[in-house]
């Protein structure tokens, strides 16, 4: 049987420890700012998810080429409780 090798990080200065916050510090207002931009377009959202449900419900949806398909409302997914959520 092969000896585990166990994996040793190097320790880091206190220059490398503090340059590390810093970037955490920064990713976390850069992600506040993303967060905060996506909240304010929560009711521009809202008309367009209701007005992409109309579209596939009158007019349809593409399923290949220039064939398009109805979408009856009972196979439509009922809306989520809660605030909408924007993965980035």
């Amino acid at each position: 049987m092969a000896e585990r090798v166990q994996d040793h990080k190097p320790a880091r200065t206190s220059g490398q420890r503090d340059w590390v916050a810093e970037n955490i510090a920064e990713q976390h207002e850069r992600y506040a700012a993303i967060v905060a931009e996506q909240d304010a377009l929560a009711p521009q959202r809202e008309q367009w998810v209701a007005a992409f449900l109309h579209a596939i419900q009158t007019t349809g949806f593409n399923v290949s080429g220039d064939l398009k398909r109805i979408i009856k409302p009972g196979e439509i997914a009922k809306k989520p409780r809660g605030r909408h959520q924007v993965i980035f």
